[in-house]
């Protein structure tokens, strides 16, 4: 399963999203490899600090060490060039789009969308950063995507501070703690959501993750 997270800018939880869904299913027991194709090498850095239980590796070095993987994420680059967005996500099983829920990126996000539908990508939307006080916005900024013709998963990401504290630790959410040791108590909440994220993936794209080959025909989830 070949899965590529991507976004127009910095800032929309793009390298949290590839590290935690990679921790999700490498805590299922499969082979995973993380793709750092983002020039910030924002993955590659988080790995770094802590011990995470997957490879993390340059663009560069991609075909070799994905070779026996089972799932393969790629941290992509945050950029709107349709030819560095096509290298991209040309094979990808699905463009993940993590979007806050805020005006200017849900905009962005719909232009990005436009570009994967010109290339024949398939994708799909992720919204993250959501203020568990603010559901009204988080509401009318998963209306305004569908309202579009864009496949927007159910499951969303809590903005919640475990998430920094993890990526400070270069761990997963789960194992967040404080700067006493003790764990974060909304930790669980995070790691959750990510689960069910990757549940929603893996019925979206209806691929046995023991299958290692590619897609070659679109898939039905295209905005």
């Amino acid at each position: 399963m070949f899965i590529t997270v991507s976004g127009q800018k910095g800032g929309v939880a793009k390298t949290c999203t590839s590290i935690h869904l990679a921790s999700v299913w490498a805590d299922r027991g499969h082979a995973v490899c993380v793709v750092d194709a983002d020039r910030n090498r924002s993955a590659l850095a988080y790995g770094i600090r802590g011990d995470l239980p997957f490879a993390i590796v340059p663009v560069e070095a991609a075909a070799k060490a994905t070779r026996s993987a089972e799932v393969v994420i790629t941290d992509g680059q945050a950029s709107s060039d349709e030819e560095e967005l096509r290298h991209l996500a040309v094979g990808s099983d699905l463009v993940l789009l993590p979007t806050a829920p805020k005006a200017r990126a849900v905009e962005l996000t719909v232009e990005l969308a436009q570009l994967l539908q010109q290339v024949g990508v398939p994708h799909a939307v992720l919204l993250v950063k959501v203020d568990p006080r603010q559901q009204r916005t988080a509401a009318e900024a998963r209306q305004a995507l569908a309202s579009l013709g864009l496949t927007v998963l159910a499951a969303e990401i809590p903005l919640l501070a475990a998430f920094d504290k993890a990526e400070t630790q270069g761990l997963p959410v789960y194992a967040a703690c404080d700067d006493r040791g003790r764990s974060d108590p909304r930790r669980m909440a995070g790691w959750s959501a990510y689960q069910s994220v990757a549940q929603e993936i893996e019925c979206l794209i209806s691929k046995p993750l023991s299958a290692v080959s590619r897609i070659n025909e679109p898939l039905p989830i295209s905005a």
